[in-house]
């Protein structure tokens, strides 16, 4: 198994070596120490470590801070914070560059260890959940050669579903419900992003809340309309009342 590589940051030289003694016992690989702001920037872009643990006071012009802010606009290395200020002042600063833990000075080498095999495994997961969205969204992009095909993610899998197969799409919170005849898929989305990826002929938007298949609608019955098969009864909402009526072409 490959050695995790690390950078050092930290402008006391005696802590610095310290962390460094530290790391090497623990089976870690250290890339590079910097003891500046600057220096830490440089060093994460040329050696591509796998991990960053940062002291967050640095002296010179760039704190830790500042430093794991460019580091993260440069790329995706995991930043871990060693500080001996653990106020909230300063925990508020540091947050905003999501790091991934902190190590409370002075500390011993199982904290070392337990911050970064932590932080690891979480920037792991982090990575492929993010794979898995990419895919999804090529597969969703990809739809050139099968135009009535979605791809929706149901418990860990991408199950591919036939647009002509939905019935109606229902807003819940921060998720969508696409509704099939048979069956339910619930995702994170918004509604405004689900709809851009249907046929605008064959879906209307009628509530914020709700998106039907115009196809599937069977009646309506101010304030409602009513679908075939399931008899589901969605309500229309005022702001949509006018578009569905010409997209109903009512007479």
């Amino acid at each position: 198994m490959a050695q995790t590589n690390v950078l050092v940051v930290e402008d006391e030289s005696i802590v610095s070596k310290d962390i460094q003694h530290s790391l090497k016992k623990l089976g870690y690989n250290v890339v590079g120490a910097a003891a500046t702001g600057e220096q830490a920037v440089k060093l994460a872009v040329e050696a591509q470590p796998d991990i960053i643990l940062m002291d967050i006071m640095l002296k010179g012009e760039m704190n830790g801070i500042e430093a794991a802010t460019q580091i993260r606009q440069e790329t995706n290395i995991p930043v871990i914070f060693l500080t001996a200020y653990a106020d909230e002042s300063t925990l508020n600063k540091a947050k905003v560059t999501q790091p991934y833990g902190y190590i409370i000075k002075p500390f011993k080498e199982i904290d070392i260890h337990t911050s970064i095999e932590m932080a690891l495994y979480k920037h792991k997961k982090e990575a492929e959940v993010l794979k898995e969205r990419d895919l999804l969204f090529n597969l969703v992009e990809s739809q050139g050669s099968a135009n009535d095909l979605l791809f929706v993610k149901s418990n860990s899998r991408l199950v591919k579903l036939r647009i002509s197969d939905i019935y109606y799409i229902e807003a819940l919170k921060d998720y969508v419900v696409i509704n099939t005849l048979n069956a339910r898929y619930t995702v994170h989305s918004t509604m405004k992003d689900i709809e851009s990826k249907l046929p605008e002929s064959e879906f209307a938007r009628v509530h914020r809340s709700f998106i039907v298949r115009i196809d599937k609608i069977v009646a309506i019955e101010q304030p409602n309309l009513i679908l075939e098969n399931d008899k589901k009864v969605i309500p229309i909402g005022g702001s949509y009342k006018d578009d569905l009526s010409r997209r109903l072409k009512l007479v």
